[in-house]
């Protein structure tokens, strides 16, 4: 059986288009949480098929490259034209069968647009998604309608335009002029390229509406969980207690296997709620001796660096302590900067806070402390 192609994307990012506006390059601009040009890298990043990604960017860009570099991309220079970064991506690519070729403005890409010119692929040499013209076309003179173009068998072309790598090096290789995309270069070499689904969502980012175009169908793709926790454990010996990473003095300490820090177990039972994946007792069993005393942040920084491996973006935590004592108000600044740190997100973002339960239930009669937590992940 023969092993799989390997495939690499390309993503051409060295452009300085100015007519979205801004103080900065379109790909550099914010969406959605997130930079253009990270939402285009991530939609590559998470298709299960690609090997291998190259970022080509502009020379005076390069104090962005080592971030790219860290989450395993290769980083090219981009060249004096769209053709030049393109074959100074295509230096890099190394033993790849297959090459994906993509502006980076295009940040809503989807799986099922990459899929599709992926499958042509296997039959054709070049592939890229297109979508059929609907609209009237009309041809302007001073800016009046000057007569009508027919628009059957007219695409507006997307990308990732795909390519087999050996065909597109070589008709770089040998191109002389100016190309609006790669699918030109491939056919003045003579390559047939198979147009293959595009989508309406694949929009390039050109102008400053783009951007909020943008948003609404990332944000109607996103995927957004919220789970729940809660916990209880019961005061006992000890002259502290731990909640939520901060250490204070009490004339009782709190029963647990572990440092029995309440607010950090209920996040954590909330992150894995949110991910459908059980609770803290199924990841780090009370049975198990290593876990005996052990402090609290473990668990709690596992469950968000699982969230983030799975793809989420944890973006908010809300915990209420139930209790009569200890006092939780004088601490709550510090706590919610504990619990920013080990999570991974602005302290903003982090809400501790207390309440009582107007002395009724064990919690009333100081028997304890209970906690409950609520936790949002979002992918997109």
């Amino acid at each position: 059986m023969s092993s799989p192609p390997k495939i690499a994307a390309l993503i051409v990012a060295a452009g300085r288009g100015t007519r979205a506006g801004g103080p900065v390059p379109k790909q550099w601009q914010g969406l959605c949480g997130k930079r253009v040009i990270d939402h285009t890298v991530a939609a590559f990043q998470r298709h299960g098929a690609i090997d291998t990604i190259v970022i080509v960017l502009n020379e005076a860009d390069m104090d962005q490259a080592e971030g790219f570099k860290a989450e395993g991309c290769l980083i090219a220079v981009g060249g004096a034209d769209r053709a030049g970064s393109v074959r100074s991506g295509l230096a890099l690519i190394g033993q790849s069968d297959l090459v994906l070729i993509h502006d980076a403005a295009r940040p809503c890409v989807s799986k099922a647009v990459i899929d599709g010119v992926l499958t042509a692929l296997k039959t054709c040499p070049a592939a890229a998604p297109g979508l059929p013209v609907t609209d009237a076309l009309w041809r302007a003179e001073d800016g009046e309608v000057a007569g009508t173009q027919d628009r059957t068998a007219l695409y507006a072309a997307q990308t990732p335009q795909g390519f087999v790598t050996a065909a597109i090096q070589a008709a770089h290789a040998t191109f002389d002029g100016v190309a609006a995309d790669d699918v030109e270069v491939a056919r003045a070499a003579g390559i047939s390229v198979a147009i293959t689904p595009g989508s309406a969502d694949n929009l390039k980012i050109t102008l400053p509406g783009d951007l909020t175009r943008a948003a609404r169908i990332l944000e109607s793709q996103m995927d957004i969980r919220t789970g729940n926790g809660f916990d209880v454990h019961a005061f006992g010996p000890g002259d502290h207690v731990m909640l939520c990473g901060v250490k204070i003095d009490h004339d009782q300490g709190l029963v647990g296997h572990s440092d029995a820090d309440v607010g950090m177990h209920t996040v954590t039972d909330a992150i894995y709620g949110a991910l459908a994946m059980g609770d803290i007792g199924q990841h780090f069993p009370p049975s198990d001796p290593q876990w005996k005393g052990a402090a609290s942040h473990i668990f709690l920084t596992h469950a968000a660096d699982l969230a983030r491996s799975k793809g989420f973006t944890l973006t908010h935590v809300d915990c209420t302590l139930i209790c009569e004592y200890p006092k939780v108000g004088p601490h709550a600044a510090a706590m919610r900067d504990v619990m920013a740190l080990y999570l991974g997100i602005d302290a903003d973002r982090v809400s501790v806070k207390a309440t009582t339960s107007e002395r009724l239930g064990f919690t009333g009669r100081g028997e304890g402390i209970a906690c409950m937590a609520t936790a949002t992940l979002v992918k997109l």
